[in-house]
């Protein structure tokens, strides 16, 4: 590997600061949560959580949403399985999510506040939820 010039030292050094911050919590109180058990990667988390990476970017949502990793959710039958915390929503976990649903995630229930109600595995029943 030849040296480095002082440009690609800072492109570097800016997008691995962009990584940092998509994990960091500080700030942020919507979570989207990836099951990365190996039942998971097997059935395609790592393209669903590349797919969030790449929507949040998009969306510019980076400094209002933190994406998690998780093991094995319990519904590996489902999986890719995602669990989405935000205030104001009860906690959804999705299954089979793809990178379309991935999308749809991002641009209906975090931006406009609908739940995917076809790909939606559970959430709290209706009784407990506050109106």
């Amino acid at each position: 590997m030849g040296k480095m010039t002082l440009e690609e030292l800072r492109k570097l050094r800016e997008s691995k600061q962009s990584e940092l911050k998509k994990r960091d919590s500080e700030g942020k109180d919507i979570q989207i949560i990836v099951g990365m058990g190996t039942c998971g990667i097997a059935a395609g988390a790592k393209d669903t959580l590349d797919a969030f990476l790449f929507e949040l970017d998009k969306t510019n949502l980076v400094n209002s949403v933190v994406i998690r990793q998780t093991g094995c959710m319990g519904l590996c039958s489902k999986e890719p399985t995602v669990e989405v915390v935000m205030p104001g929503m009860p906690a959804v976990i999705y299954g089979d999510v793809d990178r379309e649903t991935a999308k749809e995630i991002i641009h209906k229930h975090i931006l406009n506040k609908t739940l995917l109600d076809d790909r939606i595995l559970d959430r709290p029943s209706e009784d407990i939820l506050k109106k």
